[in-house]
């Protein structure tokens, strides 16, 4: 009965681990498997792909993975959201104690934070064999015990679980001895010897047998040891224990000295073999034995090392009860201590990730920091709370399992605090409870949320006129209250224009100071007052800015001599005035006008005289300007006087001018003379109209002269145009090679008789008699064979393209000679000779096509082959050379005698009207002649 509530408690605590462990998955965001000593690069899982981000974000979001140990056994490969194996991990190093082996990953995301829990389990190979704790065991069986008994073999061990841990065992074959395995727990199995029948030590004193423990791995593994069985023939009982399997809960930190149980065994023998003793089996560890003690006499288990729940949480305790009989007999038990945790441990706190400094403008909400806390303890004690103890704009949330957030819970402005000093406090939920604080220092980053300020928005200023060019008038400053480049601040002008002339034509704004320099010197009497507006903005993103308005008034200095306005006043200021011998004191004679550009005192103007002559009649008006006759006039008085008079301003300092008034004095009725009339009005000749009028003319000689050249070559183009046209219609080579056009001479012949014997085509040249003459004595002779008839021109000779386009289109009666016979008249076209083949078939073209050919020297036969088109026929009575009125050449028609075809060839030949080879006139004719034709020539030119 012991025995199986013994079996349903251990299966109730299995169950219970299994169901801690599911929860524990379940929990997970993520769980992985991958089996132990995997190598470097060991594919685990997409971890970027199952948290569901994209492959682009793994870097700028900062993806990286943080172990709860602090180990480094996975990586993530930032390229492609891949967790894989980063070292080799044996995992009974790393789980030697517990069946499923989790690494705790907790993968953190920047932008925004983001936290996930990864577990990774570690799978289990079958790496370790079955191992015993000894080659050989001894036992020795009294031969007095009954088949059935059971004797405790010492199992294996093997560091692998599940299936690859130790599943069963063989013994080698014997008649005397079997197995009996009992399992208990996953781990905990109990391995016996039972006996089938009687052992006589006469017969066997000694049983060789090999133990075998295997395993279900793949492949499966086994280790053995020899059992030496001796047999004695005393002492038949064995001690008992009152129960085979004991739990006891001790709680950690227990002190040295407590008693952990106390375990009781029974044996029915007397004496020696009655007389029971207590010691742990060898299987056990010796961690075990360093932790615990038992007494041999009593069977107390007591505590003599450090009991730590988060170091080990659960003991197996193999005891031993030994009686003293000669043939000591051994019970067994099995001693299960699962410790208590208690709360021992304080929390741990750590801040993995810190987002500093904080924008002043970050929404509320945001995740400045988060904090990992851990408690080593289990339960309530292993339960922490996080709060800040300052009453500051940010809170603590709670996000997943042992990690907290530090959000933004209020408005942050730099300006105010730009830092906060936080102190954080954990604690847990044990009693007592234990805490921990954490102060972390947050700096409160500047954004641009403050434009450039000026002291006030408008100022004026006050700039002497005749400034030096690049002289330093002001110097616009503005402040900014934020710092770094937000406080960086520039300055610029902005557009705008003083009559139509941009601002920044007048002054300049250094950008970097603010100081405003004066471009040119400035001139009261063309501009007084002015206003710009300067622009402040600082490097902010984005960037502020604000204005400042300036008015800038240009003081006046004393610069401008006064001017004199008085009409008819020369370039050297002299004017000449008239007065009568019979004037009477007071006249006025005239007045001196003057003004100055100038303002205020530098404008108010005086006038004196400059070195007055004694006596003089003449007064000048200090303020007026006005020249008065002061005493009647004298026959002493001399006929002309010469005044200097001085206007002078009140300027500091004074600026004057001089004018010279020369004042004749005439009798009553008499004009002033010529000579001075004529000064007085060549004073004033050139005037504004006078320049107007001079402009009038050229503006109009301008436009006249561009129409005339516009003109020109529009005309020019078309003569042109008309030239080229012509070219395509050319029918007559020049001396170059080309076919020129003749416009001076066409000519129309019409022919009587029978169509088919008229055959005439006139052409006239347009190059002089000279070089026509020239051109028929060098090349002009026509190239026969020795039948004295034209020959076919060599084969390889090609027409050039001006001459293909010549003969392949109809001569017309404005582009060459034609010919026209009979009745209705025959519009002769030009032959085609075909250089492909060696005789042509219509007719023959005798002279070479080319440059240097000449009209003159053609001639066309048309023979009986020729059946594309019709010869015509020469008329009896035609002459057989003639000359057309007004033409340099001479026409002459030969008609051949029949040929074998019975058919006549006519030939009409272009020859020089001066002198042929057939005919040699006399040298009178010849000279007169040749006045003719060089007339005709220069005509034709």
């Amino acid at each position: 009965m012991c025995l199986k509530n013994s079996i349903f408690s251990s299966r109730a605590r299995l169950l219970i681990f299994i169901v801690q462990m599911a929860v524990d998955v379940i929990l997970s965001q993520l769980h992985y498997m991958v089996p132990e000593e995997s190598k470097h690069g060991t594919f685990v899982g997409r971890i970027a792909q199952d948290l569901g981000m994209h492959i682009n974000d793994i870097n700028s979001r900062r993806l990286r993975i943080v172990s709860k140990d602090g180990t480094d056994y996975f990586q993530v490969n930032l390229q492609n959201g891949i967790l894989f194996v980063n070292k080799l991990i044996d995992r009974e190093k790393l789980c030697p104690e517990t069946s499923i082996c989790i690494v705790q990953l907790e993968i953190i995301v920047d932008k925004p934070v983001q936290i996930h829990h990864v577990d990774v389990e570690i799978e289990d190979i079958n790496d370790n064999y079955p191992v015993f704790s000894s080659k050989e065991f001894k036992l020795f069986i009294s031969e007095v015990r009954l088949p059935g008994s059971h004797f405790p073999l010492e199992g294996a061990v093997d560091a692998d679980i599940g299936s690859n841990s130790i599943t069963n065992y063989e013994l080698s074959s014997s008649e005397y001895f079997t197995l009996d395995v009992q399992t208990y727990t996953q781990k905990t199995k109990s391995v016996q010897l039972v006996l089938k029948k009687a052992l006589d030590r006469e017969q066997i004193p000694l049983h060789n047998l090999t133990l075998t423990a295997f395993d279900r791995g793949k492949p499966k593994l086994s280790g053995t040891t020899q059992l030496y069985i001796i047999v004695q023939d005393i002492n038949d009982n064995v001690p008992l224990f009152d129960q085979p399997f004991y739990t006891v809960s001790l709680l950690e930190n227990s002190l040295n000295g407590t008693v952990v149980t106390t375990l009781n065994a029974i044996d029915l023998d007397e004496g020696e073999n009655g007389d029971i003793f207590y010691t742990f089996n060898k299987v056990a560890s010796q961690y075990i034995t360093s932790v615990f003690s038992i007494e041999q006499n009593t069977g107390i288990i007591r505590v003599i090392g450090d009991v730590d729940f988060e170091r080990k949480n659960v003991y197996e305790i193999e005891v031993d009860a030994t009686d003293r009989g000669a043939s000591a007999l051994t019970g067994h038990c099995k001693v299960i201590v699962n410790v208590v945790d208690i709360n021992d441990n304080p929390p741990e706190m750590a801040v993995t990730s810190l987002n500093a400094p904080v924008p002043e403008d970050v929404s509320l909400g945001s995740v400045v920091a988060v904090i990992s806390v851990h408690d080593r303890d289990s339960g309530l004690n292993g339960k922490v709370n996080c709060n800040i103890s300052k009453n500051v704009p940010f809170k603590i949330t709670s996000t997943l399992r042992e990690y907290f957030s530090l959000v933004v819970d209020g408005p942050l402005d730099r300006e105010i605090v730009s830092e906060y000093d936080i102190d954080i406090v954990a604690t847990d939920e044990g009693s007592p409870a234990l805490s921990v604080k954490k102060s972390i220092k947050i700096e409160i980053s500047d954004v641009n949320d403050n434009p450039p300020t000026f002291p006030h928005i408008s100022e004026t200023i006050s700039v002497k006129e005749n400034n030096p060019p690049g002289s330093h008038i002001y110097t616009a400053l503005a402040g900014d209250s934020d710092i770094n480049q937000n406080s960086f601040i520039t300055y610029s002008l902005i557009d705008s224009s003083i009559d139509g002339i941009p601002v920044s034509s007048y002054i300049s704004v250094n950008p970097e100071n603010g100081k405003v320099f004066a471009l040119l010197s400035f001139d009261h009497e063309q501009m007084a007052h002015f206003q710009c507006r300067i622009k402040a903005i600082d490097a902010g993103l984005p960037p502020l800015s604000s204005n400042l308005t300036l008015h800038v008034f240009i003081d006046d200095v004393n610069d401008n001599a006064p001017s004199l306005i008085t009409p008819y006043l020369s370039s050297e200021y002299r004017l000449t005035e008239m007065v009568s011998r019979s004037a009477a004191e007071g006249h006025l004679v005239t007045k001196i006008k003057a003004v100055d550009a100038d303002t205020g005192y530098n404008a108010w103007l005086s006038y004196e005289f400059k070195d007055p002559a004694q006596n003089i009649p003449f007064s000048v008006g200090h303020q007026t300007g006005e020249i008065t006759l002061i005493r009647p006039l004298m026959e002493s008085d001399s006929d002309e006087h010469r005044l200097s008079i001085i206007v002078k301003d009140h300027g500091d300092p004074e600026i004057s001018s001089t004018v010279t008034l020369v004042i004749l004095l005439v009798e009553s009725g008499e004009d002033l003379p010529v000579e001075t009339k004529h000064h007085k009005r060549k004073e004033n000749d050139f005037s504004d109209a006078n320049i107007y009028l001079i402009m009038s003319i050229c503006l109009i000689s301008t436009i006249f002269l561009i129409t005339l050249i516009v003109y020109t070559v529009l005309r020019w183009h078309k003569y042109t145009q008309e030239i080229n046209d012509l070219k395509q219609h050319n029918v007559c080579p020049s001396i170059a090679g080309s076919w020129t056009y003749s416009q001076q001479r066409q000519y129309k012949i019409c022919l009587t008789g029978p169509p088919a014997k008229n055959d005439l085509i006139l052409f006239t040249p347009n190059y002089p008699q000279s070089s026509l003459d020239d051109t028929i004595s060098n090349n002009g002779s026509l190239t026969t064979d020795s039948a004295g008839k034209p020959k076919h021109p060599h084969p390889d000779w090609r027409y050039s393209a001006s001459l293909r386009a010549a003969m392949q289109g109809a001569v017309h009666v404005e582009g060459a000679a034609i010919l026209r016979g009979g009745p209705v008249g025959l519009e002769q076209q030009w032959p085609t000779v075909s250089s492909a083949t060696p005789e042509p078939e219509g007719g023959e073209v005798s002279p070479p096509v080319g440059a240097g050919v000449n009209c003159n020297s053609w001639t066309f036969k048309y023979g009986p082959g020729n059946q594309k088109q019709p010869v015509p026929q020469i008329p009896p009575d035609f002459p057989e050379n003639f000359i057309i009125p007004g033409s340099p050449a001479i026409i002459s028609i030969r008609q051949d005698q029949p040929s074998n075809q019975g058919q006549k060839s006519n030939f009409i030949t272009f020859g020089k009207k001066e002198e042929t080879k057939k005919k040699k006139k006399k040298k009178k004719g010849s000279k007169n002649q040749e006045k003719g034709n060089n007339a005709v020539d220069n005509n034709d030119q």
